[in-house]
């Protein structure tokens, strides 16, 4: 391999060691509550209990064509989850990953699973603002309107209409720790993260 490929490869992967710094864990959403600081006032936070995560599988660039860290930890009593992280560190298997790794300041992109709504209109799933309420409109208040024209003979692809509404994968990024309880396994982020309470999300370094 050339020199110039090599070294831009290795710029390339200086900047995935920032991004995929083996600050990442898996948690579990507790809830939302406000903590007060003497220079900041109130903060509304969210609070997620990170039980200690296991490396239960290295990957490696000679096996694998990259490097990445297979994190585990408990959904339930009974039953696990686990997630992949992509990683320039590779520990050891079994090694434990703790709150510990992150640090009040840290600005951190929380994963998880979208609170579900249901089939939903087009007034709530996208805002649309409904059809005229004055005399003479019956029935229209929430309807979505006209949904086509002449040509092309039929209706384009993506276009909003109502539907299910949540339950995708949405990822919240610039989160603040503002708290890192190692004794009782809670980290605490300025802001709300995606998904209802005891829900499993990931947190990585932003």
């Amino acid at each position: 391999m050339e020199e110039n490929v090599v070294s831009f490869r290795a710029d390339f992967y200086l900047i995935r060691i920032d991004y995929f710094f083996m600050k990442a864990i898996l948690g579990k959403k507790i809830g939302m509550t406000t903590l007060y600081d003497a220079e900041k006032g109130a903060l509304n936070v969210t609070l997620i209990r990170c039980t200690p995560n296991v490396v239960r599988m290295v990957r490696t660039q000679e096996r694998d064509g990259y490097t990445a860290v297979q994190l585990e930890a408990d959904k339930t009593l009974k039953k696990k989850v686990r997630k992949e992280f992509r990683s320039d560190e590779t520990p050891e298997e079994g090694t434990e990953i703790t709150v510990d790794v992150f640090e009040v300041g840290d600005t951190v992109k929380v994963t998880g699973t979208t609170k579900a709504k249901g089939f939903q209109g087009v007034v709530k799933r996208y805002g649309f603002a409904g059809g005229p309420a004055s005399h003479g409109h019956r029935h229209v208040l929430r309807q979505a309107g006209s949904i086509g024209s002449a040509y092309p003979q039929h209706v384009r692809k993506g276009k909003k209409m109502a539907g299910r509404m949540g339950g995708v994968q949405h990822t919240t990024k610039g989160l603040t720790v503002v708290l890192v309880d190692a004794e009782n396994h809670i980290i605490a982020v300025k802001g709300a993260v995606p998904g209802v309470n005891g829900r499993i999300v990931s947190i990585v370094k932003d």
